[in-house]
């Protein structure tokens, strides 16, 4: 649904799920650590909020998530904002991730960019598609054992070499989304259109829900190396009762 100036950081695609068919595992636990094999931790198989399957939607409870965050607002294709907040995203992600592994003993793979999405008008997703509407946070889940001074000191690091022009308006948050709704997409962004409106128009009133959040998308694949057909992305959609 974004731009093609996505990107994922350095780490090799063998790290990054949903080339499957579906993304993730069944039987997948909280962000507990132990249940992870020692080594490398890769949420996206420990983590129930990363799975999802192509042409079916589910519910699920999503817990409380840390991550680093960066707002921005208009088309993702033109706005140089965007291509910033991306760039901001990911140096601050690396120098915790090394953090981690180097003075805890915990290592992890760095998780894959997300976006929430929103507009005054929720058809500018679907019908009108009308991108220069669009609000948008960018973000990169981290464990929840990355705590503030972590945070700090990750950012002062990435400002000491090629610092970005967005860092300072990165930040480290939680977001709490509960109960949603969300299915695998195979194809392009720009072919989201039709699942959405299945979605906001007709699963979610049909089970007696109704729209509660910012539309949420998890991009699973490397748009360095993969076809826009083929581009694998998870959209979810909190929900509560009341449909």
């Amino acid at each position: 649904m974004k731009s093609d100036e996505l990107r994922r950081g350095p780490e090799s695609e063998a790290d990054m799920t949903g080339e499957t068919g579906e993304a993730g595992e069944a039987g997948m636990t909280g962000m507990t650590g132990e249940a992870a094999e020692a080594g490398k931790i890769d949420f996206k198989k420990t983590l129930d909020a990363y799975r999802a399957r192509r042409g079916r939607f589910r519910i699920l409870e999503v817990p409380e998530l840390q991550y680093l965050m960066i707002d921005g607002v208009g088309d993702p294709n033109t706005s140089p904002a965007f291509a910033e907040a991306v760039e901001a995203l990911y140096p601050v992600a690396y120098k915790l991730k090394f953090a981690s592994k180097r003075d805890l003993g915990r290592d992890y793979v760095v998780m894959p960019l997300e976006g929430l999405w929103w507009a005054d008008d929720m058809d500018a997703f679907t019908s009108a598609r009308d991108k220069s509407r669009w609000d948008w946070t960018m973000m990169i889940m981290v464990p929840d054992w990355i705590d503030r001074e972590m945070f700090d000191t990750a950012v002062a690091r990435a400002a000491a070499k090629n610092r970005p022009a967005r860092l300072e308006d990165v930040s480290l948050e939680t977001l709490a989304e509960g109960r949603c709704v969300q299915t695998l997409h195979v194809g392009s962004f720009d072919a989201e259109g039709e699942v959405l409106d299945r979605l906001h128009h007709e699963f979610v009133p049909e089970h007696g829900l109704r729209l509660a959040g910012k539309h949420h998308e998890i991009y699973l694949s490397d748009f360095r190396r993969v076809a826009p057909e083929k581009l694998r992305t998870i959209l979810r959609q909190p929900v509560t009762e009341g449909g």
